[in-house]
Protein backbone atom coordinates (compact mmCIF):
# COMPACT_ATOMS: atom_id res chain seq x y z
CA UNK A 1 0.00 0.00 0.00
CA UNK A 2 2.79 2.39 0.93
CA UNK A 3 4.56 1.65 -2.36
CA UNK A 4 1.39 2.50 -4.34
CA UNK A 5 1.01 5.86 -2.53
CA UNK A 6 4.68 6.63 -3.00
CA UNK A 7 4.54 5.85 -6.73
CA UNK A 8 1.42 8.04 -7.11
CA UNK A 9 3.12 10.98 -5.37
CA UNK A 10 6.24 10.62 -7.51
CA UNK A 11 4.10 10.48 -10.65
CA UNK A 12 2.22 13.68 -9.73
CA UNK A 13 5.49 15.41 -8.89
CA UNK A 14 7.04 14.45 -12.23
CA UNK A 15 3.94 15.67 -14.08
CA UNK A 16 4.02 19.03 -12.25
CA UNK A 17 7.72 19.49 -12.99
CA UNK A 18 7.09 18.62 -16.62
CA UNK A 19 4.30 21.20 -16.91
CA UNK A 20 6.52 23.87 -15.35
CA UNK A 21 9.31 23.09 -17.81
CA UNK A 22 6.88 23.27 -20.75
CA UNK A 23 5.54 26.62 -19.46
CA UNK A 24 9.04 28.07 -19.16
CA UNK A 25 9.94 26.88 -22.64
CA UNK A 26 6.77 28.40 -24.09
CA UNK A 27 7.52 31.70 -22.34
CA UNK A 28 11.13 31.75 -23.52
CA UNK A 29 10.64 30.51 -27.08
CA UNK A 30 7.11 31.62 -27.98
CA UNK A 31 5.62 34.41 -25.82
CA UNK A 32 8.73 36.56 -25.28
CA UNK A 33 9.96 36.38 -28.89
CA UNK A 34 6.45 37.31 -30.04
CA UNK A 35 6.27 40.27 -27.62
CA UNK A 36 9.79 41.48 -28.42
CA UNK A 37 9.26 41.19 -32.15
CA UNK A 38 5.78 42.82 -32.15
CA UNK A 39 5.59 46.20 -33.85
CA UNK A 40 6.31 49.42 -31.95
CA UNK A 41 4.72 52.76 -32.65
CA UNK A 42 5.06 56.36 -31.49
CA UNK A 43 2.51 57.86 -29.10
CA UNK A 44 0.78 60.88 -30.69
CA UNK A 45 0.51 64.19 -28.84
CA UNK A 46 -3.03 64.84 -27.56
CA UNK A 47 -2.25 67.44 -24.87
CA UNK A 48 -4.37 70.54 -25.48
CA UNK A 49 -7.09 68.62 -27.33
CA UNK A 50 -10.64 68.24 -26.08
CA UNK A 51 -11.27 64.96 -24.30
CA UNK A 52 -13.42 63.47 -27.08
CA UNK A 53 -10.97 64.51 -29.82
CA UNK A 54 -8.02 63.07 -27.90
CA UNK A 55 -9.78 59.72 -27.40
CA UNK A 56 -10.76 59.56 -31.07
CA UNK A 57 -7.22 60.31 -32.23
CA UNK A 58 -5.68 57.62 -30.02
CA UNK A 59 -8.28 54.99 -30.84
CA UNK A 60 -7.83 55.65 -34.58
CA UNK A 61 -4.21 54.59 -34.09
CA UNK A 62 -5.32 51.45 -32.20
CA UNK A 63 -4.40 52.64 -28.70
CA UNK A 64 -6.54 51.92 -25.67
CA UNK A 65 -7.54 54.99 -23.62
CA UNK A 66 -8.33 55.54 -19.96
CA UNK A 67 -9.25 58.88 -18.31
CA UNK A 68 -7.02 58.71 -15.24
CA UNK A 69 -8.09 61.91 -13.46
CA UNK A 70 -9.81 65.28 -13.78
CA UNK A 71 -8.04 68.13 -11.97
CA UNK A 72 -8.10 71.92 -11.79
CA UNK A 73 -5.61 73.63 -14.08
CA UNK A 74 -4.72 77.31 -14.39
CA UNK A 75 -3.24 76.74 -17.86
CA UNK A 76 -5.85 74.61 -19.65
CA UNK A 77 -9.57 75.26 -20.02
CA UNK A 78 -12.10 72.78 -18.73
CA UNK A 79 -12.39 69.65 -20.88
CA UNK A 80 -8.89 69.84 -22.37
CA UNK A 81 -6.22 67.16 -21.89
CA UNK A 82 -3.32 68.63 -19.90
CA UNK A 83 -1.22 65.47 -19.39
CA UNK A 84 -0.81 62.06 -21.02
CA UNK A 85 1.10 58.95 -19.97
CA UNK A 86 3.14 57.66 -21.76
CA UNK A 87 4.30 61.03 -23.06
CA UNK A 88 3.95 62.06 -26.69
CA UNK A 89 6.70 60.60 -28.86
CA UNK A 90 7.31 57.58 -26.61
CA UNK A 91 7.94 54.28 -28.43
CA UNK A 92 5.44 51.69 -27.23
CA UNK A 93 3.84 48.45 -28.40
CA UNK A 94 0.77 48.70 -30.58
CA UNK A 95 -2.46 48.65 -28.58
CA UNK A 96 -0.79 50.15 -25.50
CA UNK A 97 -3.06 51.75 -22.84
CA UNK A 98 -2.70 55.55 -22.75
CA UNK A 99 -3.71 57.44 -19.59
CA UNK A 100 -5.23 60.90 -20.03
CA UNK A 101 -5.55 63.67 -17.42
CA UNK A 102 -8.31 66.18 -18.18
CA UNK A 103 -8.59 69.76 -16.92
CA UNK A 104 -11.56 70.76 -14.80
CA UNK A 105 -10.78 74.44 -15.48
CA UNK A 106 -9.56 77.06 -13.05
CA UNK A 107 -10.65 76.66 -9.42
CA UNK A 108 -13.54 78.88 -8.36
CA UNK A 109 -14.54 80.37 -5.02
CA UNK A 110 -17.80 81.91 -3.83
CA UNK A 111 -17.96 85.66 -3.21
CA UNK A 112 -18.50 86.39 0.51
CA UNK A 113 -21.01 88.91 1.88
CA UNK A 114 -19.28 92.29 2.05
CA UNK A 115 -22.28 94.55 2.71
CA UNK A 116 -22.13 95.96 6.23
CA UNK A 117 -18.35 95.57 6.51
CA UNK A 118 -15.54 98.07 6.45
CA UNK A 119 -13.04 98.26 3.57
CA UNK A 120 -10.39 96.64 5.78
CA UNK A 121 -12.63 93.71 6.68
CA UNK A 122 -13.73 93.25 3.07
CA UNK A 123 -10.13 93.24 1.81
CA UNK A 124 -9.16 90.61 4.36
CA UNK A 125 -12.22 88.44 3.60
CA UNK A 126 -11.51 88.52 -0.15
CA UNK A 127 -7.78 87.87 0.07
CA UNK A 128 -8.39 84.97 2.44
CA UNK A 129 -10.12 83.01 -0.36
CA UNK A 130 -7.96 84.21 -3.27
CA UNK A 131 -9.95 87.21 -4.53
CA UNK A 132 -8.93 90.87 -4.70
CA UNK A 133 -10.61 94.13 -3.75
CA UNK A 134 -11.48 96.07 -6.90
CA UNK A 135 -12.68 99.65 -7.33
CA UNK A 136 -14.01 101.42 -4.24
CA UNK A 137 -16.75 103.95 -4.99
CA UNK A 138 -17.96 106.36 -2.32
CA UNK A 139 -21.54 107.63 -2.46
CA UNK A 140 -23.68 109.65 -0.12
CA UNK A 141 -26.27 107.49 1.65
CA UNK A 142 -28.18 107.06 4.88
CA UNK A 143 -25.82 104.23 5.84
CA UNK A 144 -23.01 104.88 8.33
CA UNK A 145 -19.93 106.51 6.80
CA UNK A 146 -17.31 104.10 5.36
CA UNK A 147 -19.67 101.13 5.55
CA UNK A 148 -20.05 98.97 2.42
CA UNK A 149 -23.65 99.07 1.22
CA UNK A 150 -23.28 97.54 -2.25
CA UNK A 151 -20.97 95.00 -3.91
CA UNK A 152 -20.30 94.16 -7.55
CA UNK A 153 -21.18 90.47 -7.25
CA UNK A 154 -23.86 89.06 -5.00
CA UNK A 155 -22.92 86.82 -2.10
CA UNK A 156 -22.32 83.24 -3.30
CA UNK A 157 -21.41 84.17 -6.89
CA UNK A 158 -18.66 81.78 -8.13
CA UNK A 159 -15.52 83.55 -9.40
CA UNK A 160 -12.11 82.36 -10.52
CA UNK A 161 -9.28 82.89 -8.04
CA UNK A 162 -7.54 86.21 -8.63
CA UNK A 163 -10.72 88.01 -9.73
CA UNK A 164 -11.55 91.44 -8.36
CA UNK A 165 -14.72 92.54 -6.58
CA UNK A 166 -15.64 96.23 -6.57
CA UNK A 167 -17.60 97.77 -3.72
CA UNK A 168 -19.54 100.92 -2.88
CA UNK A 169 -19.07 102.54 0.51
CA UNK A 170 -21.17 105.17 2.21
CA UNK A 171 -19.96 108.75 2.38
CA UNK A 172 -22.54 109.26 5.11
CA UNK A 173 -25.44 111.64 5.15
CA UNK A 174 -24.04 115.08 4.35
CA UNK A 175 -26.91 116.68 6.28
CA UNK A 176 -25.97 114.93 9.54
CA UNK A 177 -25.55 117.18 12.56
CA UNK A 178 -24.81 114.70 15.34
CA UNK A 179 -21.16 113.83 15.94
CA UNK A 180 -20.53 110.14 16.61
CA UNK A 181 -18.94 109.64 20.05
CA UNK A 182 -15.82 107.54 20.68
CA UNK A 183 -17.03 104.13 21.85
CA UNK A 184 -13.85 102.03 21.56
CA UNK A 185 -12.80 100.56 24.89
CA UNK A 186 -16.20 101.19 26.46
CA UNK A 187 -18.47 98.42 27.67
CA UNK A 188 -21.50 97.61 25.54
CA UNK A 189 -23.75 99.13 28.21
CA UNK A 190 -21.72 102.38 28.28
CA UNK A 191 -21.65 102.56 24.48
CA UNK A 192 -25.41 102.09 24.31
CA UNK A 193 -25.97 104.91 26.83
CA UNK A 194 -23.57 107.26 25.00
CA UNK A 195 -25.34 106.67 21.70
CA UNK A 196 -28.73 107.16 23.32
CA UNK A 197 -27.56 110.44 24.85
CA UNK A 198 -26.54 111.53 21.32
CA UNK A 199 -29.94 110.49 19.84
CA UNK A 200 -28.24 107.61 18.03
CA UNK A 201 -28.84 103.86 18.35
CA UNK A 202 -26.81 100.66 18.32
CA UNK A 203 -26.83 98.91 14.93
CA UNK A 204 -25.29 95.49 14.30
CA UNK A 205 -23.30 93.97 17.12
CA UNK A 206 -20.46 91.87 15.68
CA UNK A 207 -19.09 89.54 18.35
CA UNK A 208 -15.43 88.57 18.24
CA UNK A 209 -13.64 86.28 20.65
CA UNK A 210 -10.91 87.86 22.82
CA UNK A 211 -8.34 86.30 25.13
CA UNK A 212 -7.24 89.57 26.73
CA UNK A 213 -10.26 91.85 27.10
CA UNK A 214 -13.38 91.51 29.19
CA UNK A 215 -16.53 90.31 27.43
CA UNK A 216 -18.78 93.07 25.99
CA UNK A 217 -15.91 95.49 25.40
CA UNK A 218 -16.18 97.58 22.21
CA UNK A 219 -13.26 96.83 19.86
CA UNK A 220 -14.32 98.95 16.89
CA UNK A 221 -17.21 101.00 15.56
CA UNK A 222 -18.68 102.05 12.21
CA UNK A 223 -18.94 104.90 11.53
CA UNK A 224 -15.90 105.98 13.52
CA UNK A 225 -15.89 108.84 16.01
CA UNK A 226 -16.26 112.34 14.65
CA UNK A 227 -18.49 111.41 11.72
CA UNK A 228 -21.81 113.25 11.43
CA UNK A 229 -25.13 111.39 11.52
CA UNK A 230 -28.78 112.25 11.80
CA UNK A 231 -31.02 111.57 14.76
CA UNK A 232 -31.90 107.88 15.02
CA UNK A 233 -29.04 106.68 12.76
CA UNK A 234 -27.29 103.45 13.71
CA UNK A 235 -23.71 102.78 14.76
CA UNK A 236 -22.39 99.24 14.27
CA UNK A 237 -20.19 97.82 17.00
CA UNK A 238 -17.52 95.11 17.19
CA UNK A 239 -17.70 93.66 20.69
CA UNK A 240 -15.65 91.04 22.54
CA UNK A 241 -17.16 87.79 23.73
CA UNK A 242 -15.84 85.15 26.11
CA UNK A 243 -12.91 83.15 24.70
CA UNK A 244 -14.77 80.00 25.69
CA UNK A 245 -18.09 80.72 24.00
CA UNK A 246 -17.72 79.55 20.42
CA UNK A 247 -16.63 81.00 17.11
CA UNK A 248 -14.77 84.30 16.92
CA UNK A 249 -16.64 85.44 13.88
CA UNK A 250 -20.29 85.37 14.93
CA UNK A 251 -22.27 88.35 13.67
CA UNK A 252 -25.78 88.05 14.89
CA UNK A 253 -27.32 90.89 16.78
CA UNK A 254 -28.90 94.03 15.47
Amino acid sequence: MKNIVKKSFVKRTLITIGLIIIGVLLLDYVVMPWYVSSAETSVPNVVGLKEAAAIEKLEDEDFKVLIADTSFSDKYKAGLVFLQKPNAGSKVKEGRLIYLFVSGGEPEVNVPRLIGRSIRDAKFALEKIGLKLGLVEELSSTNPKEMIFDQQYAEGTPLKRGSSVSITISAGNIDGQIEVPDLIGKSLTEATMLLRDSSLVVGKINYQRSFSLLPNTVLDQYPSKGNKLNQGDKVDLFVTKSSESGSADEITEE
